[in-house]
């Protein structure tokens, strides 16, 4: 199986479409009648939904974007005006993480990790 999409609910579509499009995703689906968004992320591999939805609730769950070049790529985010509560900090799990949260409250992480995400030395033999 491949994970194609992640649908998020959202209290205000305007703002959290802006927000994604800050982080890099491109706008191909605006749907205001049903109150529906949708974003490709920059490689065209998976795409982000947004929904209106009346009771938003963003629980444990995070975000996580991969980006190479994450210390300039949060330079410029902050340049922008977004807000980061952590990082860039090098993990013990050898990623390189910096986080941020959507307007909706939800953690999102912008991380580099590069053959680490799916190879780490601790990864399950096959």
């Amino acid at each position: 199986m491949l994970l194609n999409q992640i649908t998020l609910d959202v209290r205000d579509l305007e703002v959290s479409a802006q927000f994604y499009e800050l982080l890099g995703m491109k706008r191909i689906v605006w749907s205001l009648p049903d109150k529906y968004a949708r974003f490709e992320c920059p490689m065209g591999i998976m795409t982000l939904s947004l929904h209106v939805a009346q009771n938003v609730t963003c629980g444990g769950a995070a975000l996580y974007f991969e980006t190479e070049k994450l210390d300039a790529r949060v330079e410029e985010l902050k340049a922008k005006g977004l807000r980061f509560d952590d990082g860039p900090q090098d993990k013990d799990w050898r990623w390189r993480e910096a986080w941020t949260r959507d307007p909706d409250g939800r953690r999102i992480c912008l991380y580099y990790a590069g053959v680490d995400r799916r190879y780490p030395p601790w990864r399950v033999s096959q």
